[in-house]
């Protein structure tokens, strides 16, 4: 049984820093891509970043220059460094695992919120 396990998020001011986990279980990710998604209020579940088997990573526009995924295959985790975080930032954030893979699995996600 595969779970997918994200934590890290909360209140943060603009300009200010988050560290989100993903944390599987139930498999070794090391053969597979990873990918970190959000969904805001009312709006689409986005692709924010992904991470390849290799440690290639691809960024939404959006998040370029301010967001970086890494992995650490002994600890079976990826996580998303988020900073310059800004308020359009505020999303439900989950883990897809594998990315490009079937069957695949969500966590339940982990609240950002961006406020002053």
């Amino acid at each position: 049984q595969v779970q997918v396990v994200e934590s890290g998020g909360g209140l943060v001011r603009p300009g200010g820093s988050l560290r989100l986990s993903c944390a599987v279980r139930g498999r070794g990710i090391s053969i597979y891509d990873v990918g970190w998604y959000r969904q805001a209020p009312g709006k689409q579940r986005e692709l924010v970043a992904t991470i390849t088997s290799g440690g290639g990573t691809i960024y939404a526009d959006s998040v370029k220059g301010r967001f970086t995924i890494s992995r650490e295959n002994i600890e079976n985790t990826v996580y998303l460094q988020m900073n310059s975080l800004k308020p359009e930032d505020t999303a439900v954030y989950y883990c897809k695992f594998p990315e490009r893979s079937v069957p695949f699995y969500w966590g339940q996600g982990t609240q950002v919120t961006v406020s002053s």
